[in-house]
């Protein structure tokens, strides 16, 4: 397995991102977002437009991408995580030989600080999380406004 990280100085090209993002939205299933919103959290990591950057790791066998991470940083240390684990997802035929623990290992080894996540209750990675040490301190609960 090959693994490769992106930031704002080492860019993937563009058939690159086009791989990530169609990977993401392929392959994180019902846990997933519209692939517009994949694009602008890639986007968010690589700082193409204003924003505190992050980074996206991929891992490869020889010429595919099984896996990919994607966080973002927030610049609220000391009172929330420095960084947000947007995006995790394996390639569905190789989930279960842990591409995931490895590429949350490696994520928690890249980033500047702590690292928030938000994971669906009955999302089964959630056990995943919890055994490499994150914690489920609070509930979280969002407002929508309606567009108007």
């Amino acid at each position: 397995m090959i693994q490769k990280v992106f930031n704002s100085e080492m860019k993937p090209n563009k058939e690159e991102k086009k791989e990530i993002i169609d990977f993401l939205f392929n392959h994180l299933e019902n846990y997933g977002d519209p692939r517009e919103d994949i694009e602008k959290a890639v986007g968010f990591s690589l700082r193409e437009y204003t924003s505190l950057g992050g980074f996206i790791l991929i891992a490869k066998d020889n010429i595919n991408i099984i896996g990919a991470v994607v966080v973002n940083q927030t610049g609220m240390k000391d009172y929330i995580p420095e960084n947000i684990l947007v995006y995790i997802a394996t390639h569905k035929k190789h989930r279960g030989k842990g591409i995931g623990k490895q590429l949350m290992k490696k994520s928690i080894e890249l980033a500047k600080g702590n690292i928030a996540l938000h994971v669906e209750p009955d999302n089964p990675a959630r056990f995943l999380y919890e055994k490499i040490g994150f914690t489920s301190k609070y509930i979280e609960m969002r407002y929508k406004k309606e567009k108007q």
